[in-house]
């Protein structure tokens, strides 16, 4: 059966002293979920926002996927599957924040 949906994602960053920090909302009509990723520049480095702002947000789409992963376990669980035997939870390695759970 085809199924089209519409999910709305907002994303924003915010920058002070050296600090990037994103907040990425979803919505998907029937559930919202926000995802938050932070970057720090090293003092000895040269500041580039652009990095700053690619570091964050990568983090907080990453944030956003496990939260997804989550949720959809969780629904396969109540709809009588358990979840996937592959699904890995764990954050992806390298370029981890030190803030990430």
């Amino acid at each position: 059966m085809p199924h089209t949906t519409e999910w709305k994602i907002c994303l924003y960053l915010f920058e002070e002293d050296r600090t990037t920090k994103a907040r990425l909302e979803l919505d998907t009509g029937t559930a919202r979920l926000t995802g938050h990723g932070t970057a720090r520049c090293n003092p000895e480095d040269s500041d580039v926002p652009e990095i700053g702002d690619e570091l964050a947000v990568s983090r907080a789409m990453e944030n956003m996927a496990r939260q997804l992963k989550l949720t959809a376990n969780s629904d396969m669980r109540a709809a009588g599957a358990g979840p996937h035997p592959q699904g890995d939870l764990r954050p992806y390695r390298g370029w981890l924040d030190t803030d990430a759970s």
